[in-house]
């Protein structure tokens, strides 16, 4: 009986060939015999999943954008059944920030891509319906939790897409080696209390006001 193929999984291991690719050698090394190479497969094969070198690039955005969602979740599952708006975007933002070594190797990897497609506007256009996604998750967990939406002060839709470009500036700083991790986390939390206020410290109690005295 003939072996049976996972196809997915085969085109798993080229996007992942072709993401440690971009990250060792730059993206201009990027190429189907460089790939195939890093994936020891033949030449032949990777064509055979991915046509043109738009697919891999395509497929590897989408492959890092799963990584991104699983760690995102396992965050916001850290938090609890009901997390406050505030609580669970300071913990997906910050998932999303190249903190840690496996973080900045994906990271590297995606700013190179999203590179990519700034100049390839088919390329670029897969990227539209997941970006779309995420501002409108964002822009309600502000309409939702900030106290300036209310009153008419703050556009939940203008606030995400202010919070997203914040972070997304934060991850290029850090992965060029300009911010340390804790100064990033610190300005992520400092745009958070623009929109939400301070995060409430665990255990604290608050003081009941003084009586005002008698005159």
């Amino acid at each position: 009986m003939p072996k049976r193929v996972d196809h997915r999984e085969r085109r798993a291991l080229i996007a992942d060939a072709l993401m440690r690719v971009a990250a060792e050698q730059g993206l201009e090394a990027v190429s189907l015999r460089h790939v195939a190479a890093a994936a020891d497969v033949s030449a032949g094969m990777v064509q055979h999943y991915f046509r043109t070198r738009d697919e891999m690039m395509t497929f590897a955005l989408a492959v890092v954008s799963e990584r991104n969602e699983a760690r995102v979740g396992r965050a916001v599952g850290a938090l609890g059944a009901t997390p406050a708006p505030r609580a669970l975007l300071r913990a997906m933002l910050a998932a999303l920030l190249p903190l840690d070594e496996e973080r900045r190797a994906d990271g590297r990897v995606a700013l190179a891509f999203l590179a990519y497609t700034a100049v390839r506007p088919a390329v670029a256009a897969a990227l539209h319906d997941g970006t779309a996604a995420l501002l409108a998750f964002v822009a309600g967990q502000i309409a939702a939790g900030s106290p300036l939406v209310a009153d008419g002060r703050v556009d939940p839709e203008r606030a995400a897409v202010g919070l997203l470009a914040v972070m997304e500036g934060l991850g290029v700083y850090v992965l060029g080696g300009h911010y340390p991790p804790e100064t990033a986390l610190a300005a992520l939390d400092a745009q958070l209390d623009l929109l939400f206020g301070p995060e409430p410290v665990a255990g604290a109690v608050s003081r009941p006001e003084r009586p005002a005295p008698a005159r």
